[in-house]
């Protein structure tokens, strides 16, 4: 598509949290694969997560001086509106020096003014929307953006229809492409052959709520005869330690701070306990595993419920909320346990909901933008 004298450009924004930065990092690999000499370059915010991971994926980032609205009434929001103007200027600098073919936004606090001025400077952009309800910023920019990339169906309630693109959300290639056995998985963490085994995934911090409910229902192990392959997060991994030694249970219960071979630890369960981020939903669509999902009730618009919904809609995953999920999260396991067919049957559920090479269908679409603006 590009002849060999014109070079790919492409600006990518957003961020804030992993669940915006890592597909805005795979999308630029994709690119990068397709286009080995391609220039990217990345727009975040400074102070945030990615001016630290997206120089460690190997881009450059520029970092805008933005931040959003606080909740309650406080001086820092009289700073707002100067920071956006600052941080448009500072944009507009950035686009015309690199002239870039495409500008994708993919959610988070940076992309607004680097959409906003993407657009009126006559650029074309591109959304990325991870989640089954769209933020504020994502929802505002779809009335500039030439095409929105999505994960769920039914998000025509809050985007223009013709500009919808299912392509699913891109995750990490040793999940998407995860060579290991279950076999495998199970000798990675020292666990047993013949016994059914549960992973237990708080996100990268661990969930207090989550981490509580096992604590509290340890014996539960012991009585079943069932693994666990547990990650705490930082904070509750030394008394989780602790407990699980105290009691006994070392055979039978994994504690980890964090699992760093995720590929390993998807192929060894039989089920998954998870938050329901975006990213942890489209990563388990493609595991195809019975889940266990309790939305995490810190996120904004209650987005995690609303993904988790999505899912239980269609008889792919079982939700417990996360006020209950002391008194009802173990009960809801030991049903799934128990019952293999229920196991099969929303393992298969889950896995019709899965987008494989989802990062390959974005870059195609890129493509498709950039060769119909060439011929206009």
């Amino acid at each position: 598509m590009h002849n060999k004298t014109t070079i790919m450009k492409a600006i990518i924004s957003g961020g804030g949290t992993g669940g915006h930065i890592f597909p805005a990092i795979a999308i630029a690999n994709a690119l990068k694969v397709r286009y080995p000499d391609a220039e990217i370059t990345f727009v975040g915010a400074q102070g945030r997560m990615e001016m630290e991971k997206v120089p460690a994926a190997g881009y450059s980032i520029v970092g805008l001086p933005i931040a959003g609205l606080q909740r309650r009434l406080t001086l820092k929001n009289f700073a707002v509106p100067f920071k956006m103007l600052h941080s448009q200027l500072l944009v507009r600098k950035v686009i015309k020096r690199i002239k870039p073919d495409i500008v994708i936004g993919v959610g988070g606090y940076a992309s607004a003014p680097t959409l906003r001025t993407a657009s009126r400077m006559g650029y074309t952009t591109m959304l990325q929307e991870q989640n089954s309800y769209p933020g504020l910023t994502n929802k505002m920019l779809s009335h500039s953006a030439a095409k929105i990339c999505v994960a769920y169906e039914g998000l025509e309630r809050f985007f223009p229809p013709e500009k919808l693109v299912l392509t699913g959300n891109p995750v990490r290639a040793e999940i998407e492409n995860n060579q290991c056995s279950r076999e495998q998985g199970l000798a990675h963490f020292d666990l047993t052959p013949t016994l059914q085994t549960v992973l237990l995934v708080g996100g990268s911090l661990g969930a207090r709520s989550m981490n509580t409910m096992i604590e509290e229902n340890l014996e539960f192990f012991r009585q079943h005869n069932v693994q666990l392959i547990w990650q705490t997060g930082k904070q509750m991994y030394e008394e989780a330690r602790q407990l699980v030694s105290t009691a006994g249970l070392e055979h039978l219960v994994k504690v980890h701070q964090f699992v760093t071979r995720m590929d390993m630890a998807y192929a060894a369960a039989d089920i998954v306990i998870s938050r329901a981020g975006a990213l942890a939903i489209s990563e388990l669509c493609l595991v195809g595993k019975p889940c266990l999902l309790i939305p995490s009730p810190n996120v904004t618009e209650d987005h995690q419920t609303k993904n988790a919904m999505a899912l239980a809609n269609k008889g792919a995953a079982f939700v417990v909320r996360d006020d209950s999920v002391a008194k009802n999260g173990i009960s809801m396991l030991q049903q799934l346990l128990s019952d293999t067919s229920m196991q099969e049957a929303a393992g298969k559920a889950i896995r019709q909901m899965g987008f494989p090479h989802a990062a390959d269908r974005i870059v195609d679409e890129i493509e498709s933008l950039i060769s119909n603006k060439k011929h206009q």
